[in-house]
């Protein structure tokens, strides 16, 4: 088994711990009404996207999400959330450094040990979910579960469905197609823009990710019988029969949004498989991204 397949499997375990630890790190995170930033790099960004819409939705504030190297430094903001797996990552301490003394900051973390603690104000450690492969499954996933259980929108159905995910098997054909597309809605869109990453990352596929209601606006005319569309979460009226018109594999996760997620992430890893690729050591990647002068 791959470092990968053990890191993602162990998820379910991983979110629990999350919740239960969302209590005593209150303190380090937003309270309502507090206008929040959340940044990050590759999939810390997405999940940022995930969390900013998740937070505004919840009516909890003006909550925007940025690459690190995206901020917009004329914007200002009571407090900028770092999500940084390793701690080592150059956009994100360089930001860091140059917020000192205009936001509180708070950086979320698989290691304390690292530049980060020096980097922000607070720090919020799950090191339980760090991660020896380069592609992110567990920690972007328990990141995320801690910040929905902080807004009070993590339940234990999230957790079930992720052990369902875990043994649900894949649609049939699924690892055959040459082209991936993931539609979402709301902060579902962040989990689709991850999951096109995950299978980048793994197996070197061809895929796109888009706002499920913008996929009639062209993207839908490179489907064929060689794409899978998947959406993460319900998807609007009609859609799927649109779809299935071109000839496309269409699957609509009935799973909690982040659980859907972990089948996309086993279907990265079977693809990788099939195409005879190492899933924990994608091409040209290396597990943090650390620039020299």
């Amino acid at each position: 088994m791959s470092h990968v397949e053990d890191e993602l499997n162990s998820q379910p375990e991983c979110w629990e711990r999350a919740a239960r630890e969302a209590g005593p790190y209150r303190a380090a995170l937003p309270v309502p009404g507090e206008r929040v930033a959340i940044v990050g790099c590759g999939t810390s960004y997405f999940m940022a996207q995930a969390v900013a819409a998740l937070r505004e939705d919840a009516g909890q504030g003006e909550t925007d999400a940025f690459a690190a190297s995206e901020f917009p430094h004329g914007r200002s903001y009571d407090q900028v959330i770092a999500l940084t797996r390793s701690g080592t990552t150059t956009e994100v301490l360089d930001l860091l450094a140059q917020l000192q003394g205009t936001a509180r900051t708070t950086a979320i973390t698989a290691d304390s040990e690292t530049p980060i603690r020096r980097a922000a104000d607070d720090l919020v450690v799950l090191d339980y979910a760090d991660e020896r492969s380069v592609v992110q499954t567990r920690f972007a996933t328990t990141a995320l579960t801690l910040l929905r259980a902080h807004l009070g929108l993590h339940t234990p159905a999230a957790v079930t469905d992720a052990r369902a995910a875990l043994t649900i098997p894949l649609s049939h054909g699924l690892v055959d197609r040459r082209e991936f597309t993931f539609l979402g809605r709301g902060w579902t869109v962040g989990l689709a823009n991850e999951a096109a990453l995950k299978m980048r990352e793994a197996s070197l596929s061809w895929t796109e990710a888009y706002p499920a209601m913008e996929y009639r606006h062209g993207p839908i005319s490179i489907s064929t019988q060689d794409t899978a569309t998947w959406t993460l979460g319900p998807a609007p009226e009609g859609l799927a029969e649109q779809v299935r018109a071109t000839g496309a594999l269409w699957i609509e996760g009935g799973l909690d949004p982040l659980a859907e997620l972990i089948r996309v992430q086993r279907l990265a890893v079977a693809v990788a498989a099939a195409r005879g690729l190492d899933p924990d050591s994608p091409r040209h990647l290396t597990r943090s991204v650390i620039l020299t002068p």
